[in-house]
């Protein structure tokens, strides 16, 4: 009983490694595009920060654009 239900119960980790690479890979996109835009210091440094939250604000455009 106990090896069925530790089968069961393991997660399967490889999903979460892909959404990780591929968070990091858009983080560093975003935090090139925006800093590349920035004029000054601040400008860059709100850049970075704005990489950080990126999904956010794809979400919050992608339901803007479905109209939800």
């Amino acid at each position: 009983m106990g090896n069925d239900s530790d089968k069961c119960c393991k997660n399967n980790n490889s999903s979460h490694a892909s959404g990780g690479a591929v968070y990091g890979l858009g983080f560093i996109g975003a935090a090139v595009y925006f800093i590349s835009q920035a004029a000054t210091f601040g400008a860059g440094l709100i850049g970075f920060l704005k990489a950080m939250v990126w999904p956010a604000f794809l979400v919050y455009e992608a339901l803007k654009a479905l109209g939800a």
